[in-house]
């Protein structure tokens, strides 16, 4: 995936500044399938103008700053329905603590075991960040189409962290008693 298709799926819902993306849809809504910061989509946006997927509206404000607002084109559209039917690779994984642990013989025990408490502690939070997502149970029936198909990758991610935290206490368990 890149952050270019999930630009256009955003900006297909409705139109959006980057500041919005970036505060309204990245960080409260996707960073647990794909984080962005203000700079790559800024960058982001300026290459979708460019490919002619997306335009740019300048509104004048005259209390503030004018507001750039984006807009899917028919080029867009057809560029997001083009990805949206592609099958994906899967994701190459970089975990670094992964790499850590791989190469950790060397650490005392407390070291490494320090390490995975932090680990331990940063994937509880992202568990709370998912879970505090407020979106529809898949089996509430009144859930728009949209509302499911956004639940089902939100509780994949929710799923992924708990995976996480399962194996991180099984690590913890088996350094503290080697």
């Amino acid at each position: 995936m890149s952050l270019a298709h999930a630009i256009l799926g955003l900006l297909q819902q409705e139109e959006r500044t980057g500041y919005d993306l970036k505060t309204s849809c990245f960080d409260r809504c996707i960073a647990h399938l794909w984080p962005a910061d203000q700079a790559q989509i800024y960058r982001t946006l300026d290459k979708l103008v460019g490919q002619g997927w997306i335009t740019c509206t300048v509104e004048i404000q005259s209390d503030r700053p004018n507001r750039k607002v984006y807009s899917v084109t028919e080029a867009g559209q057809a560029e997001l329905i083009r990805w949206l039917q592609c099958p994906q690779p899967l994701p190459t994984v970089r975990d670094p603590l992964l790499v850590q642990l791989h190469f950790a013989a060397q650490l005392p025990d407390e070291a490494i075991l320090q390490l995975l408490e932090e680990q331990l502690a940063a994937r509880r939070q992202k568990l709370a960040e998912c879970e505090n997502i407020d979106l529809p149970t898949l089996s509430d029936r009144s859930a728009s189409r949209e509302q499911i198909l956004q639940r089902l990758g939100l509780e994949l991610a929710i799923r992924r962290e708990q995976t996480y935290i399962d194996w991180l206490k099984t690590a913890i368990e088996a350094i503290g008693n080697a």
